[in-house]
């Protein structure tokens, strides 16, 4: 049975798997995960020596329904302060992220003395990304710029704030990073990944039948593997 401790860092829920360590995984879902999918990860990661620290982002988890919005300027100070409480505790802190989880990641600790970093289909250009969803539905920057919000028939709301925000903080990643990646992926292109690798020097491992959302049996089974392999 994995020993499971629930906490709150700074108000947030938190998950610390593990028996006591002084190495840890800092462990960042993706757009509607939740702390608790951390438990697999966990059961490779624990064994391995470490412990695993998983969080709540804002309107996911435990905080559905809050206060707090799954935006950059709330999501990275909020693990900032995850970092600063899990660096006073463990001697060496690596991450663990996944999609949208890993861009908040990568812009709250690009500046932390990581051990290392395992990302799951990273968002790695939030400026991509949000131009290609223009694109998708039919809206020009002088139209974003006028309405500040609009919404698209992909159940996403387009944002100008949110836009003007990426472009005023770009981050520098220098972390030794490995990538799992599907070749399917509809966010993130192939080109934008490589230019992600030669700026960061990431390892990319590249799963030709994933996508963006690893969740057939298939795609979890190749998780596992590539994560046994770079724990």
């Amino acid at each position: 049975m994995m020993k499971t401790q629930k906490l709150e860092i700074s108000g947030i829920p938190a998950l610390l798997y593990g028996e006591e360590s002084r190495k840890v995984y800092l462990y960042v879902h993706g757009k509607m995960g939740c702390k608790e999918e951390a438990l697999p990860f966990a059961e490779l990661a624990c064994p391995a020596g470490y412990q695993v620290l998983a969080v709540d982002l804002p309107e996911h988890g435990e905080r559905r329904g809050s206060s707090e919005k799954l935006l950059p300027w709330v999501a990275v100070p909020e693990l900032e302060a995850v970092y600063s409480y899990a660096a006073e505790r463990w001697k060496n802190v690596s991450l663990r992220a996944t999609s949208i989880g890993a861009w908040f990641s990568m812009l709250a600790l690009q500046a932390k003395p990581l051990r290392g970093a395992l990302l799951l289909s990273p968002v790695v250009d939030m400026e991509d990304l949000i131009t290609n969803m223009m694109q998708w539905a039919n809206v020009s920057e002088a139209q974003l710029k006028e309405a500040g919000e609009i919404s698209t028939d992909f159940d996403e709301t387009l944002s100008w704030q949110y836009l003007c925000w990426v472009r005023e903080h770009p981050y520098r990643w220098k972390v030794p990073t490995q990538v799992l990646y599907g070749a399917k992926d509809n966010l993130t292109s192939r080109a934008v990944l490589e230019q992600f690798k030669q700026r960061t020097g990431a390892h990319l491992t590249i799963m030709v039948e994933g996508e963006h959302w690893f969740h057939t049996e298939l795609q979890l089974a190749v998780l596992q593997e590539w994560e046994r392999a770079h724990i």
